[in-house]
């Protein structure tokens, strides 16, 4: 089937060729390797990040909360809250700059795609919840909140490009790929040597000896592919468990439905808010610029535009803005007090 020469080709190319670029080979996967888990972590962990804000903004809701009818709808509060979350984290900060960190994170995020996908979890989850029926028992809001941020395609890709699962499930497989790769290196390199003692001669001591010294070298020249792959692959174990992206990913599950569970019970209904006499859901300007910014990043995926701008003046927003200004200078005070 297969001739000697076609064989002999192919031991060839394993230990004259592929044996030399197995070691680089080994650590340039390494070195890509660990950027792509810390690509992933990150992906990961703005998601938790996102929902540990909204779960700040629902304890100041319900803690400062009015017996308003609006304050009373489960679908008005989670509107008001996560539109409010997502303006204050990269709106707000976007215009204010005030942290020298915020240039760079700002960037990040666009980059990554974090604020569009957080923008696509606030319209999904409203989308989820608006039609909900406000019963004693509580919906089973650990399915809504797993489909939200499974069908969030942003979170879904790296920059939109490297699907997180499969990459995910790749770099779990490496540790082994790396011990049988470094495995297999070594035997190439005492494939590579063995021949050499063919041309050994035993009447010439001093030539078997350089020929002998020559074999021990090779041999353990060959040792150290396993030695790396040992090493790689330790820390590529260490890597997978200290940035374990499923762990994260459980801990913003339970953390957004526990929310949305502390919030359903403190409403007394789930009205929509058309469906609310007298009210207006653009009567704040923040909560009409939040609303503003989630509909422009999902719907164009550029910052958000002024279209609500002219249902408030321009003077309402210049004191708005200094309004958000004091009160970022007021914490900084209290901080450094």
């Amino acid at each position: 089937m297969f001739s000697q020469e076609s064989i002999s080709g192919f031991i060839n190319f394993l230990t004259e060729d592929l044996a030399v670029y197995l070691l680089p080979a080994m650590i340039f996967v390494f070195t890509v390797a660990t950027a792509l888990r810390f690509l992933v972590h990150y992906t990961v962990t703005r998601e938790l990040w996102f929902t540990k804000e909204f779960y700040k903004r629902i304890h100041e809701h319900l803690d400062s909360k009015s017996q308003k009818t609006e304050d009373q709808s489960f679908y008005v509060s989670m509107k008001k809250n996560l539109e409010k979350t997502y303006y204050e984290l990269f709106v707000v900060r976007a215009y204010m700059k005030r942290r020298n960190p915020d240039y760079v994170i700002d960037m990040t995020d666009r980059i990554f795609l974090i604020q569009e996908g957080c923008a696509r979890l606030v319209k999904e989850n409203l989308r989820q919840i608006k039609h909900l029926r406000y019963q004693k028992e509580r919906p089973r809001f650990i399915e809504i909140t797993k489909n939200v941020f499974d069908n969030n395609v942003c979170f879904k890709k790296i920059m939109g490009i490297i699907p997180v699962q499969a990459t995910h499930d790749v770099l779990n497989i490496l540790p082994g790929i790396f011990i049988v790769s470094g495995i297999f290196g070594t035997f190439l390199g005492i494939m590579a040597a063995l021949p050499e003692l063919g041309e050994m001669k035993l009447e010439d001591v001093e030539g078997a000896k350089i020929i002998m010294d020559k074999f021990l070298t090779s041999i353990a020249f060959a040792m150290s592919t396993s030695i790396i792959g040992i090493i790689v692959s330790v820390c590529m174990t260490f890597l997978n468990t200290l940035f374990d992206p499923e762990k994260v990913f459980l801990k913003t599950i339970n953390k957004f439905e526990n929310t949305m569970e502390l919030l359903w019970d403190s409403c007394e209904n789930n009205t929509l808010p058309e469906d609310i006499p007298g009210f207006d859901q653009h009567r704040d300007p923040i909560e009409a610029l939040a609303e503003d910014a989630v509909e422009n990043q999902v719907n164009r995926g550029k910052l958000p535009t002024s279209n609500i701008v002219g249902q408030t003046s321009k003077i309402e927003m210049k004191e708005e803005n200094e309004i958000l200004e004091e009160e970022f200078k007021d914490d900084e005070d209290q901080k450094a007090s």
